[in-house]
């Protein structure tokens, strides 16, 4: 992903730079000598031709929405190997592409905010969990109980899941739902295990915020990060609000879900 958006990069200002260095000089030129505008070399006609595509996709992918797929079964239920999410480049400001850099500040994630980030240990990878603290919070998982300053988040049980396709790598686990602070969402969990992982007790620093998936004994987030447990602000990649298709293969010669279109990611 991040050698495919150099290239996009790349690739925009070069033919941008082609383009403009024909219409200021190279183009009068030849009209002087052959009195033609339209016999210019294949390299400018390319470059003009696709400059504005590329910049197209540029200004979309690094400043308003975002293509990923789900690699792993760390979100689930809520986002199943296969899907192809959508993600919100604004949300917490604009940000340069490549370098990801923040030019404009317009907002901060939200307690439950399911978000896209660049791991602080893998930086070169993209990664998508669930906010569970914000900056001060003190945060605790003991048991298969997560704890928000001090308080025991609430639990609904809902039932034995049942999950189809990919989804159902998981069948058996416990579907609950958590009530987070202002926002409910689903998670699972194994209840017949012997020793639950992930256990401790952390206080998230200023431009931080504490991640976990929402599939809690097969996520690697937040509780397991060795260097740092905390996720940088400047890590942020947006943040995850559309399922626009799921499938697997090439041309999803594969399994295929189309009830998953238009999903919302809450």
């Amino acid at each position: 992903m991040k050698w495919f958006e150099i290239g996009l990069v790349v690739l925009t200002f070069a033919t941008g730079i082609i383009w403009l260095l024909d219409r200021l000089f190279f183009a009068r030129r030849r009209a002087a000598t052959a009195g033609l505008l339209d016999e210019e070399p294949a390299v400018v006609d390319y470059s003009r031709a696709f400059f504005p595509v590329l910049a197209a996709v540029l200004v979309l992918r690094s400043f308003i929405a975002e293509p990923y797929k789900i690699p792993s079964s760390s979100m689930m239920p809520n986002l199943l190997i296969g899907d192809f999410i959508l993600v919100n480049k604004f949300s917490y400001g604009l940000r340069l592409p490549v370098n990801n850099h923040k030019v404009v500040a317009l907002g901060e994630p939200a307690r439950g905010d399911v978000v896209v980030f660049k791991p602080p240990h893998d930086p070169d990878q993209n990664w998508i969990k669930r906010v569970v603290g914000l900056p001060g919070d003190q945060i605790a998982f003991r048991g298969d109980t997560l704890y928000i300053n001090g308080e025991a988040m609430r639990y609904t049980p809902i039932g034995e899941y049942v999950g189809q396709g990919r989804g159902a790598e998981m069948n058996g686990a416990t579907l609950l739902t958590e009530h987070l602070p202002g926002r409910d969402h689903s998670v699972l969990e194994w209840i017949d295990r012997a020793a639950p992982s992930g256990q401790g007790e952390w206080t998230v620093p200023e431009g931080h915020y504490f991640v976990m998936g929402d599939n809690r004994d097969n996520s690697e987030d937040s509780r397991f990060w060795t260097q740092t447990h905390f996720l940088p602000e400047e890590n942020l990649r947006g943040k995850a609000f559309l399922i626009w298709l799921n499938c697997e293969g090439w041309f999803c010669t594969g399994s295929f879900d189309p009830s998953r279109i238009g999903t919302s990611i809450k």
